[in-house]
C-alpha cells in the first residue's frame, strides 16, 4: 500500500495501540480491512477492523491529535460498522482503556455495551508505572 508511511505517522501521533507490526499483517491480510479518512491527499485518521468467523473485532482507531473532536472518529467508527455488516458479522468487538473516556464516548454514543473487563492489560500510559484495564465492548449487529 502507498499510504503505508501515512499509516504508520498518525498511529505514531494518535497512539491507538496498533504495532507497526500489526498495521502491516493487516494490510497484508484479507481478513482485515483498513479504513482512512483523508484531507488533500493527508491521512487524518484510521480504522482497522478484523475478520473473525461469526463478528468482527475493531482493533484500532486513530486520529491525528490536531484533528480530534471534529467528528473523524465518528466517520471511522460509521465506517468500520459498515464493514462488518458487509461482512455479515454478528457483532462488532473491541477493547479499549478504561481510562479513555472520550473513547468510550464515542463507543457509547453509537449503540456499544460493555461486555467486561481485562484487568491491567495495557501498559501504564504516558511512561507511567503500573498497568491500566481494557474495557470489551461490542455492538449488535443483527
Amino acid at each position: 500500500m502507498e499510504h503505508r508511511a501515512q499509516l504508520h505517522d498518525v498511529e505514531a501521533a494518535a497512539h491507538s495501540g496498533a504495532s507497526p507490526q500489526q498495521l502491516d499483517e493487516a494490510l497484508a491480510d484479507g481478513q482485515a480491512w483498513v479504513v482512512g479518512d483523508w484531507q488533500e491527499a493527508a491521512l487524518e485518521g484510521y480504522a482497522l477492523v478484523a475478520k473473525l468467523p461469526f463478528d468482527a473485532e475493531l482493533q484500532a482507531i486513530g486520529v491525528l491529535p490536531a484533528r480530534q473532536g471534529q467528528g473523524i472518529g465518528q466517520r471511522l467508527l460509521n465506517e468500520a460498522v459498515a464493514v462488518a455488516k458487509r461482512w455479515q458479522a454478528e457483532r462488532l468487538l473491541l477493547e479499549v482503556r478504561a481510562g479513555n473516556q472520550r473513547a468510550i464516548a464515542l463507543y457509547r454514543q453509537a449503540g456499544f455495551e460493555e461486555d467486561g473487563c481485562r484487568k491491567g492489560y495495557y501498559p501504564a500510559a504516558n511512561g507511567a508505572t503500573g498497568r491500566e484495564d481494557a474495557l470489551l465492548m461490542s455492538l449488535k449487529l443483527d
